[in-house]
């Protein structure tokens, strides 16, 4: 293991996505008893995270959990995750009507290859049939002029409409969303977690503390999100507070286990590391 990465302020060097559901982990870094403790990096796409920790340009990250398979010398953080041990809700297909066994191609949004990889998953694996995959960036209206269906993560998933079932009328103009841990957890049983801090260090950082100061200031992470993605403030906080899932259940850990046994079987990874925690 190399040392640690150390700014000119000496301190250690962190990275995670910007999306509302890490802002629980994250508070405490920003704005809590952390605050310039750490240099945080945050990003947009949660891959940006995994690339920074793969060249070791910081000592920890919350990266989508398929990184843990494909970084050297890494090893997960304990406890301490982005999950879901039922419905996720920011990670999502979307159609314009179709049923999921009508999709003939599908839009990836690439910026979380956890999601990808546990799109094909379902669709090789539970489905039974393989659609064209097409790279593209995470816009809705595009992705959909060019394929059946697409993936998409975060916050822009939580604007769309939560409706599984094709409407009455119009069935061509309004958008069906299917909700990826929902689809996991029905073929399953079991919760899935789609990010974790990990490390190539020795030691790390406090990150369960953090993410307990975190959800203590859960009214004011739903103030500064909710107007932003436009949801209302209860219902912005039964997405942070219900929704995800901050801990690793059993559930949880038997999912992460099988997503890494399936995606192996599939031929999406090139080998299965058994999971090591620091």
């Amino acid at each position: 293991m190399t040392g640690w990465v150390l700014n000119k302020m000496n301190v250690p060097r962190i990275s995670a996505s910007s999306y509302s559901n890490t802002a629980p982990l994250v508070w405490s870094f920003l704005y809590g008893k952390n605050h310039g403790k750490v240099e945080i990096i945050l990003d947009n796409a949660p891959a940006r995270s995994a690339e920074l920790l793969a060249h070791d340009r910081v000592d920890a990250a919350l990266v989508p959990v398929i990184a843990y398979q494909n970084i050297k010398d890494v090893r997960l953080i304990p406890d301490v995750c982005v999950g879901a041990r039922e419905r996720v809700r920011s990670v999502c297909l979307v159609t314009k009507g179709k049923d999921l066994t009508d999709v003939r191609s599908m839009a990836l949004d690439t910026s979380s290859q956890t999601s990808v990889v546990l799109t094909k998953i379902i669709f090789r694996e539970f489905l039974g049939f393989e659609p064209k995959w097409i790279d593209a960036s995470p816009d809705i209206d595009a992705m959909l002029a060019n394929a059946d269906c697409a993936l998409l993560i975060g916050d822009p998933a939580l604007s769309i409409a939560d409706m599984s079932e094709p409407p009455a009328v119009a069935i061509g103009l309004t958008l069906r969303k299917f909700d990826l841990a929902e689809l996991w957890h029905q073929h399953t049983g079991l919760g899935f977690v789609f990010a974790m801090w990990m490390t190539r260090r020795e030691s790390a950082i406090d990150f369960a503390a953090a993410r307990d100061e975190g959800l203590a200031h859960i009214d004011e992470i739903v103030a500064n999100y909710a107007a932003e993605i436009g949801l209302a403030p209860d219902e912005m906080r039964t997405y942070l507070g219900q929704n995800i899932s901050y801990s690793i259940d059993e559930s949880m850990r038997r999912g992460m286990a099988l997503y890494f046994e399936l995606a192996y079987k599939s031929g999406l990874l090139r080998e299965n590391k058994p999971l090591a925690f620091l």
